[in-house]
């Protein structure tokens, strides 16, 4: 049997089905895909550009409850309701890994879906290595 490790924080918004914020596995953090929904309200922010900063925070303290960084972040999947809006979120998306002194950009794969949980404009997943001293 694998050995997983539970991830969970109240500093991101909480899981609402059958599914956990985030699992260790070895090496690995598998961060469940985040939107633009508030931790504290439980509701989306308004607009795609406060959706963004508020999905990549949860990713970040995600990842932080975890033991890691978005520096070790090594693959995202971003899944956009509207292709149209790639460049306003890599934009932002660009600013905030460097930003944070990331120089290796993860691998990442992004789409459109036909929609989106609860409305969201904007989706992202991320799989992290975990820091091994």
């Amino acid at each position: 049997m694998v050995n997983k490790i539970r991830i969970t924080t109240n500093a991101a918004a909480p899981a609402t089905g059958t599914y956990s914020q985030a699992i260790r596995t070895g090496d690995l953090v598998f961060v469940t895909a985040q939107t633009g929904r508030n931790a504290e309200t439980g509701k989306l922010e308004e607009g795609l550009e406060a959706q963004i900063r508020q999905m990549l925070s949860n990713i970040e303290a995600i990842l932080n409850a975890a033991g890691c960084s978005p520096g070790d972040i090594v693959k995202s999947t971003l899944l956009l309701a509207d292709i149209k809006d790639f460049k306003a979120v890599d934009v932002i998306y660009a600013a905030w890994l460097p930003g944070l002194g990331v120089t290796a950009l993860p691998a990442r794969t992004a789409f459109a879906a036909a929609s989106l949980p609860a409305g969201a404009l904007v989706m992202l997943e991320v799989v992290a290595a975990y820091p091994v001293d």
